[in-house]
């Protein structure tokens, strides 16, 4: 008899330090990817406008004619200009096509407007224009007012033409493999929040289960404690090595500001993983505790 309780408290052992496992991923994602909120916050500390400048001076410079300098500064400028309410659009969208993954409203509409920036873009663009005659064509230089604006009319239209005024995607505008794969994870998010419960749930019987094959507060708190404590520092460690390790690991082709910010992206992925693990771990050192404490207030009740 004693046999097949050691037995089963075993395999609810092991059943439960897989449960947590599970669970700890789960709570992860739900804290995480599966939160619009997490996101928005990572769009928010993200620096747009540096952004922009790292990725133009590297792919787009000596690929514009003579007026790319002025072009380029009239563009951050916009962006700068327009950071905050560009970021509100992207956290806008963000919400919508959370929604639809998660099964809150049937049809996926993501809509970026960029409208301002090109308003912006066009003031101060002329207004460089207007500043800088040396770098324009040099008959441009002497040239009356209205030729200056002529010019500038034409070299903007050519402009404006290859720059929409927003960003617009649907179940129409989306490749279908794409759309595919998109539906496939709607599909499986609304097993998510079911599978998140039923961890706990399991998780709580399982601890029920390992209780009452003890029978006693000692073996019990003990087992569960070593346990708990063990996966916590498992965990913890997994967060350290992620949070300290894969930061400095060097991201090719990838402009500083943006490597900078998925660093930060990946630390905060884990993050919740870390406060599970310290959250076990001192559970697991308080049922530890009282598994030495308990038997000696209370000895006539252990049996163990």
């Amino acid at each position: 008899m004693n046999f097949l309780k050691s037995l089963g408290r075993t395999v609810l052992t092991l059943l439960l330090f897989l449960a947590l496992g599970v669970f700890s991923t789960v709570f992860t994602l739900n804290s995480t990817l599966l939160d619009p909120d997490f996101l928005i916050t990572q769009v928010d500390r993200l620096d747009i406008t540096a952004l922009a400048q790292e990725v133009t001076q590297e792919q787009v410079s000596g690929q514009l004619p003579p007026e790319a300098a002025l072009l380029e500064e009239a563009l951050y400028a916009a962006i700068a200009e327009n950071e905050p309410w560009l970021k509100e659009q992207i956290n806008t969208a963000i919400r919508s096509g959370y929604d639809y993954l998660l099964g809150e409203s049937e049809r996926l509409s993501l809509v970026i407007s960029i409208e301002p920036i090109k308003e912006d873009l066009r003031d101060n663009l002329w207004q460089l224009f207007q500043q800088n005659l040396e770098s324009l064509p040099p008959e441009l230089a002497a040239a009356p007012p209205g030729m200056l604006e002529q010019y500038f009319e034409q070299f903007y239209q050519q402009l404006a033409t290859e720059i929409p005024s927003e960003f617009a995607f649907d179940e129409s505008s989306i490749p279908p493999d794409i759309m595919a794969q998109i539906n496939l994870v709607r599909e499986n998010l609304s097993y998510a929040q079911t599978l998140y419960y039923a961890l706990i749930g399991l998780m709580v019987l399982l601890v029920v289960g390992i209780v009452l094959l003890h029978r006693s507060v000692k073996g019990a708190t003990r087992e569960l404690g070593v346990t708990f404590l063990l996966y916590g520092a498992l965990d913890y460690a997994s967060v350290w090595a992620t949070q300290n390790l894969l930061p400095s690991l060097p991201l090719p082709d990838i402009p500083p500001s943006l490597q900078a910010w998925l660093n930060g992206v990946i630390s905060d992925l884990a993050a919740p993983m870390g406060t599970l693990g310290i959250g076990l771990m001192a559970g697991g050192a308080v049922l530890i505790m009282v598994s030495i404490i308990y038997p000696r207030l209370r000895p006539q009740e252990e049996t163990e």
